[in-house]
Order: C-alpha cells, then structure tokens, then sequence
C-alpha cells in the first residue's frame, strides 16, 4: 500500500518546516522477549529488538526491528498525536512493516487512534504484499484498558483476515528497567495450534519482556 509509505515520507516532511527553536526529543530503546507475538500472532521466540524514535509537537518518526527466525523485521513509522483537556487523546499514523529473508512479506497500514485517561481504541487499515500473490486487505481494531502497569487488550482482524485474542498484562519498573509480564489467550484462527483431532484449537501463552530506554536527546 504504497499511502501507507508517501504517509511516512509527509510526517518527514512536517518534521523539516518545525522552527529551529521547536523542542525536539531523541531516544532509543533495547529489549529482550521470551517470546514475540503481535496482534496474537506468534512471531519468533527469544527476540532481540531495539528501537529509534523522535518526537517534536506532537509530530513522530520512528523505527524498530526485531531478530526474527529467518532475517530481521524492520518497522517504520510516522504520524501525529495530540492530547485535549479532559483526558482525550487522539492520532493520526503509518506503519510499514518490512522483512529480510523468507520470515514474511511487506504490510503497510494507515494507523487512528482515540484515548481517554486509562481507555484506548485503535484501528488500522492495510494491505500485505502477499509473496507476489493476489494482495490482500486487512483492518485491525484494538480496545485496551490501563491503569498502575496492569493493562487488558482485546484485538480483532477483519476483512481478509480473521481471528480474535485477548491480552492480560502488568509491567514495571527496576533499576531502570522496564520489566512486563503478559498472558496472551488467541483463538483458533491466530493460534496456530491444533487439538488432538487434528483441527484448529484456542491457545493460551505467557511473555516476559526487559527493555531500556535511553533518553539521546
């Protein structure tokens, strides 16, 4: 979905007209999983993974890759939030998702998000390059709920894909680093899994994650 890339290449461009004088923010982050799912897909299990991020005024750029089974995942991103009074939050974003090797092909997405205080729904629709085959078109609606570390996520897929999962977590801080514990329950169409007659079953799985921040700028 080629909007999804001209999307970030616009937030770049937003970025070189802010004032020489704009606050501008820096940082990186590194991190180890036990296991990577996203979206309540499984991934790739004890992944590496780092990231580079910049934000002005509400504006943002970022990357971040993930060692996976066959090669890297090599996430880019841009889009623009801003926060109102009363606790609401709302953004505007893309997201291209790219890979080395085999492990998977390109999903590109158009990102909307609306919050308020410890409530969040987010959807994004996109397409998948699908290997050289027929495209195809997905949207994904997420609804979480946060408060003091601990954080519940309900996420569905629609249109050419399918599939449902709901995400438990707590995370917090030690010695500086960020450390979150997360239950993962998919179903049948994201698990991957089967039951003894040999037909897609429901999955449980549990994820421990530890990530550092570093303030660049």
């Amino acid at each position: 979905m080629k909007k999804a890339f001209i999307g970030i290449a616009a937030a770049a461009s937003m970025f070189s007209t802010l004032p020489a004088n704009a606050d501008v923010s820096i940082s990186g982050n590194l991190g180890v999983m036990s296991d990577y799912f996203y979206r309540g897909i499984f991934q790739s299990d004890s992944v590496a993974n780092g990231g580079l991020d910049l934000e002005s005024g509400g504006f943002y750029l970022g990357t971040w890759a993930a060692d996976v089974d066959d090669g890297l995942e090599v996430d880019l991103y841009g889009g623009y939030s801003h926060e109102f009074e009363g606790g609401f939050s709302a953004g505007i974003g893309f997201t291209g998702y790219y890979y080395t090797g085999e492990f998977d092909d390109t999903y590109q997405e158009l990102n909307l998000s609306v919050g308020w205080n410890f409530l969040s729904v987010d959807y994004a629709i996109g397409e998948y390059d699908n290997f050289g085959g027929p495209k195809l078109d997905y949207d994904f609606l997420s609804v979480g709920a946060e408060y003091n570390g601990l954080y519940a996520l309900f996420g569905s897929f629609g249109d050419d894909f399918n599939g449902d999962y709901w995400e438990v977590g707590y995370g917090m801080e030690v010695a500086g680093f960020d450390i979150t514990g997360t239950i993962i329950i998919n179903d049948k169409e994201l698990s991957g899994t089967v039951d003894s007659n040999g037909n897609p079953d429901s999955d449980e799985s549990f994820v421990l994650s530890i990530s550092k921040s570093i303030d660049i700028m």
